[in-house]
């Protein structure tokens, strides 16, 4: 059975490539999902990747996955909550409730930039968090999963 990894994206994501450049990088979320289906195929698994500036959305289809984790179909969910990872108890509980292994990763170095950005409500709920690798985390967060 082929397991499948989430990579959900919270929002902004969408203005990859355009959004503040000297932060985030040129690539866009286009080139990400590049990425990860390149990584997710070495490890032959399959992708769901999913990008919405919606709350409720990025909630929705971290149940979805839940469900695929009770049935074993998961190897896990890479989530980039943008702004929503210092602002959403709603994500947490999803996270919590569902009991999916989740990654928490950022593009950028967020513990280098505004002092907001230290908090985050989902890191007591990942088995790991990842941070300033670029685009190029996704690959190093599927690879992990993979070694779950």
């Amino acid at each position: 059975m082929t397991k499948t990894v989430y990579v959900l994206n919270g929002p902004n994501l969408n203005l990859l490539g355009t959004r503040e450049p000297q932060v985030y990088g040129t690539q866009t979320l286009a080139d990400v999902e590049q990425i990860c289906a390149a990584a997710c195929a070495r490890h032959g698994l399959a992708l769901e990747f999913r990008q919405s500036n919606h709350e409720g959305a990025l909630v929705d289809w971290i149940h979805e996955a839940g469900r695929l984790h009770v049935e074993g179909r998961l190897a896990g969910v890479v989530l980039n909550a943008a702004a929503y990872t210092h602002t959403s108890v709603a994500l947490l509980d999803a996270v919590k409730g569902t009991g999916v292994p989740l990654v928490e990763l950022h593009i950028s170095n967020v513990h280098a930039r505004e002092s907001f950005r230290h908090h985050s409500y989902l890191a007591a709920a990942a088995r790991a968090v990842m941070c300033g690798f670029g685009v190029q985390g996704y690959a190093l967060a599927i690879d992990g999963l993979a070694q779950w």
